[in-house]
């Protein structure tokens, strides 16, 4: 594998590509923000379905035994940190914004936001995805113990105790 190119050292190859033009230059860098901005979409879909399947399904799924609220919390943690991490990330800084001396030094500034934008990228996907993990991982437990479980606990509960008493 390559080492990886320096910003500037990218600039230069972009800008060699476009005969030194700046702007067809910032139009290969901007849409690699859109390729960003995609996926980290999809991130956050699946984000929301994990916590929308977890509304409906999560208090059966936890009733189930320990193992299975602990890697459901353990997901919900980790998907909620990894939303939080992608809305950190939403911060916008345009790109007629990053003006330098040169088209280099604009197209290098350009690169070096977008290599941050990436590595945010990187850490919300493993979150999300360990969190997904870990949800699945309930999910698993869940199935092991059937609804044996829950309903065995549902029935030791005092509150589905039956009264014989009639009354006054």
């Amino acid at each position: 594998m390559p080492a990886a190119l320096t910003p500037e050292q990218e600039a230069d190859a972009i800008l060699a590509m476009h005969d030194g033009r700046l702007a067809p230059a910032m139009a290969v860098v901007s849409g690699q923000f859109t390729v960003i901005q995609g996926r980290s979409q999809l991130l956050l879909t699946l984000a929301t379905i994990t916590l929308t399947i977890t509304g409906f399904s999560g208090p059966r799924i936890a009733a189930s035994g320990p193992e299975a609220r602990w890697l459901m919390g353990g997901g919900l943690v980790l998907v909620l940190a990894g939303v939080l991490v992608l809305l950190a990330g939403l911060r916008i800084r345009w790109s007629t914004q990053f003006a330098g001396a040169t088209a280099r030094d604009t197209i290098a500034a350009t690169i070096r936001y977008r290599n941050g934008k990436t590595r945010g990228y990187f850490v919300h996907m493993g979150l999300i995805g360990a969190g997904i993990a870990f949800y699945v991982g309930a999910v698993i437990a869940y199935l092991v113990t059937g609804d044996s479980a829950v309903a065995t606990a549902a029935s030791a509960s005092p509150t589905h105790a039956t009264s014989s008493h009639a009354g006054p």
